[in-house]
């Protein structure tokens, strides 16, 4: 969150979102049902992390949508990222 408020083009929205207020609901409704909010560590590399076989990409700028790992499986960014936070939550619990 921090880091997301230093770009000047996006600190008011980011600023305005109150992400402690969406954390704090999420916890009120997954205990509400019965169910367990996981949360990912912030650090965790989700989108330079292969789904397939595990190896890290190296550095990656935020242009590159779409990247090859060395296995040979073709990755959209946001696909693969969601993946492995997926994958990151499940082994958590």
């Amino acid at each position: 969150m921090r880091n997301m408020v230093q770009n000047r083009s996006l600190a008011r929205a980011i600023s305005d979102a109150s992400w402690r207020e969406l954390r704090a609901m999420l916890e009120y409704k997954t205990a509400w049902y019965g169910r367990e909010l996981v949360v990912v560590d912030r650090w965790f590399s989700s989108s330079k992390l292969c789904s397939v076989c595990g190896a890290i990409a190296g550095s990656m700028p935020l242009d590159v949508r779409s990247w090859e790992c060395g296995c040979g499986a073709v990755h959209d960014r946001d696909v693969n990222a969601a993946k492995n936070i997926l994958a990151a939550g499940l082994a958590e619990r």
